[in-house]
């Protein structure tokens, strides 16, 4: 038979294919998704777990099957047995109405012929700092390219072996339950056909946005050897270090001949801060088990506690590490062990403070407190990959679309369970640690001209005072930093400051120039006033009666409101003052480094920082100055990490000079006299390396294409400088295009 009969005869049958897929997936999915949950009367209960299931048949394996799923609260994914998404969905609130949805493409794990799909649900039922609970569980599952959609047709069950476990609970900012598994009450319910309850875009869960975000980074299971203890009351205890504090779902193997064995699962931050946090129980089956425990929890050592008389043998322990889908593209190291510690350190509490949304601590709370997102957002744009940025233009957009209809931006959000403004931490996320930094780093001017209105509109609500000082502002907490002495009236006009410039900025940015003369007058206004304060020894308000506050120095300093002639005294009253925290202390080690006091900033920090850095027992920093400190007490703090982005900033001396990195500068400090770092920017990868020696200064730099960098060498008499060899005389070179440099001072 000729070829290209064949070959036409070929062309027929997949136009005919792909016509029966198309008329099937129209006759599949003639009616609009549903949100689905089961027929029982508890369905909607705290902590309730459904499952779902649906078979349906394909013509033929499509190359790509992408489909919309949301669910109140989170959801697991098999097809064919495979499992396809690991705790999908997000918690809710884009906007204090409406949520979240996944975008999956299933192509991988369907067939041609039968398929079988399950999805587990897991329904919150409550509220916490960081979901916005519907009051309704609910699956909606829209897939038109393979004719799926969810309705009455799929089959569910509401899940009786999964329960609460008693008292103590967790703490109230936790929207997450102690989840219970009786292993015991295995299919014990029947399925049946699901109830419809709306379709998209319907109450409770109104419009849905796509996920901005990945889906998460997934270890696998990993098993490893645990220590066998006894705790004096009757439990042997197994007791499994972490490589590092974590974000994990513990796996347990068991051989129980009878069943009924009570076991908790726990890690050694079922505390954390000193309340209750997320632990596990779990009942067994007769004969040999393997479990899971869904609910995330964190720590540096997974805990697995049971009774000494039960006959139950542990055959294997394990954990799947599972959190937010950026590479640690970023490196850093020097010839000081100390600050090589505190780095890996603040690394490993940047990334277990990353989820959802960035939190202050991961066990305590899981809390978007934006004094803690400034923290995190400078560091993960020294230590991670590009596609953090994500995780930041979620947080910004939700601090906006959240905002009050008075004008008031709060924190943390997503929640209906915390209203209350924290006005020194609202100004500083809409400032240039916060709106204006992200910006400088991603250039995301559509993100900027999102939030300029709703910037506009909280400024506003600002005033200032006779003195033309800014007014007092409670909001609905006067916190301005845990500790004593801090001057909050002038920690509060500091921050306005900031948020005035940036403001002035996102003007420019948004083609609204006549707004700049306002807020420029303003921040004459304050800086004025600011310095009526000065009373030739430190800046105080006159209504402040403590001990004179080092934050209030740092950010006179930093702000630029503070002149050179006044660095002097501020220096010498930071030797003697030490009210900042570990949040504030950032802004304190930041003003003595551009104050040019490099050396002393690094005796300051290792002194304040050094009992968290050396603490063996914890892989992450603390919320105070030591365990159990004030606010809690937490050991895995989000703001603790500041310090890593002035090394970063300050000492390696790599910031951009416009927003995206395309021009640069290199400004190193050889207060350290070894150093070496790798910058994963938008722009592309930055590396630095120095020595500096009692003979010469040697710097090495790749710049990447499309950038430009501009280096300034350190402040000396040298007596030769060759740049890749060949003699230069400038010590600030005009921008290098793209290349590899290597500076040689011979001193």
């Amino acid at each position: 038979m000729p070829r290209n009969y064949l070959n036409r005869m070929t062309t027929v049958k997949n136009l005919l294919t792909s016509l029966l897929l198309l008329l099937f997936a129209s006759s599949a999915n003639a009616r609009d998704a549903q949100w689905i949950s089961a027929d029982d009367s508890l369905r909607n209960g705290v902590n309730t777990w459904i499952e779902f299931e649906k078979d349906f048949n394909l013509p033929k394996k499509p190359r790509q099957a992408l489909v919309k799923i949301a669910a109140d609260s989170n959801y697991w994914l098999w097809l064919n047995d495979s499992l396809t998404v690991f705790e999908g969905s997000l918690k809710r609130g884009p906007n204090p109405s409406d949520g979240y949805f996944d975008l999956v493409d299933l192509a991988p794990f369907l067939k041609k012929g039968d398929n079988k799909l399950r999805v587990l649900l897991c329904y919150f039922g409550k509220l916490g700092f960081s979901h916005n609970n519907s009051g309704q569980s609910g699956l909606i599952f829209d897939g038109p390219s393979i004719g799926l959609a969810s309705d009455s047709t799929w089959l569910s069950r509401r899940l009786p072996e999964f329960g609460t476990s008693e008292n103590p609970k967790t703490n109230y900012r936790l929207s997450e339950s102690n989840i219970r598994y009786d292993a015991r009450l295995e299919g014990s319910a029947p399925l049946k056909p699901s109830v419809e309850l709306g379709r998209w875009g319907d109450a409770p869960w109104n419009s849905l946005a796509e996920r901005p975000i990945p889906q998460w980074r997934n270890s696998g299971v990993i098993y490893a050897t645990p220590r066998i203890d006894t705790d004096g009351h009757g439990n042997t205890v197994l007791s499994l270090r972490l490589p590092y504090n974590m974000q994990l779902t513990p796996v347990i193997d068991l051989t129980d001949p009878l069943g009924g064995t009570e076991i908790k699962i726990q890690t050694d931050h079922v505390r954390g801060g000193s309340a209750e946090c997320v632990r596990a129980e779990y009942v067994t089956k007769p004969g040999t088990q393997t479990y899971e425990s869904l609910g995330w929890m964190n720590g540096d050592v997974l805990q697995i506690i049971y009774p000494e008389s039960a006959p139950i043998t542990v055959n294997r322990v394990g954990y799947r590490e599972t959190g937010f889908d950026a590479d640690f593209e970023g490196s850093f190291v020097c010839n000081d062990s100390t600050i090589n510690r505190f780095w890996d350190k603040a690394m490993r509490t940047l990334y277990v403070n990353m989820r959802d949304n960035y939190f202050d601590c991961p066990d305590r709370e899981r809390a978007q407190w934006w004094g803690d997102v400034t923290i995190l957002m400078g560091q993960s744009f020294y230590q991670l990959s590009p596609k953090a940025n994500a995780l930041m233009r979620k947080a910004i957009h939700e601090l906006v679309d959240w905002q009050k209809p008075d004008g008031t931006l709060y924190a943390p959000i997503p929640s209906d369970n915390w209203t209350r403004e924290l006005p020194a931490q609202s100004l500083a996320s809409v400032g240039p640690n916060g709106f204006g930094y992200y910006f400088m780093h991603t250039a995301d001017s559509a993100t900027m001209k999102h939030v300029y209105e709703p910037v506009r509109r909280y400024l506003s609500l600002w005033d200032l005072d006779s003195d033309g000082l800014t007014a007092e502002r409670k909001g609905g907490w006067a916190w301005g930093d845990w500790g004593t002495n801090a001057d909050m009236r002038l920690i509060l006009a500091a921050w306005h400051y900031l948020a005035l410039k940036s403001a002035s900025q996102l003007a420019e940015l948004n083609g609204t120039h006549e707004h700049i003369p306002a807020y420029q007058a303003r921040m004459d206004s304050i800086a004025t006033a600011f310095n009526n304060c000065w009373n030739g020894y430190a800046y105080r308000h006159p209504s402040y009666q403590g001990a004179t506050d080092d934050r209030v120095q740092a950010m006179a300093v930093l702000t630029g409101i503070a002149d050179t002639t006044k660095y002097d005294r501020i220096f010498k009253l930071f030797k003697t003052q030490e009210y900042a925290s570990p949040y504030m202390e950032k802004y304190v080690l930041e003003a003595l480094m551009k104050m040019g006091h490099a050396d002393y900033a690094l005796d300051r920090f290792k002194k304040r920082f050094g009992p968290m850095i050396a603490d063996p027992d914890h892989t992450t920093l603390y919320e105070g100055w030591e365990e159990g400190g004030y606010g809690g007490g937490s050991t895995n703090h989000a703001w603790s990490g500041g310090m890593l982005t002035v090394i970063a900033e300050n000492i390696c001396g790599v910031r951009p000079l416009v927003p995206g990195w395309s021009e640069f500068i290199v400004s190193p400090n050889p207060v350290i006299s070894e150093c070496a770092i790798t910058i994963p920017t938008v722009a592309g990868m930055i590396k630095e390396e120095f020595t500096d020696t009692d003979q010469s200064f040697t710097l090495t730099l790749t710049v990447p294409a499309g950038t430009r960098a501009t280096v300034q060498l350190p402040a000396s008499d040298y007596k030769t400088v060759t740049l890749n060899g060949k003699p230069i005389t400038p010590t600030t070179l005009s921008p290098l295009p793209k290349g590899n440099y290597t500076f040689r001072c011979i001193k």
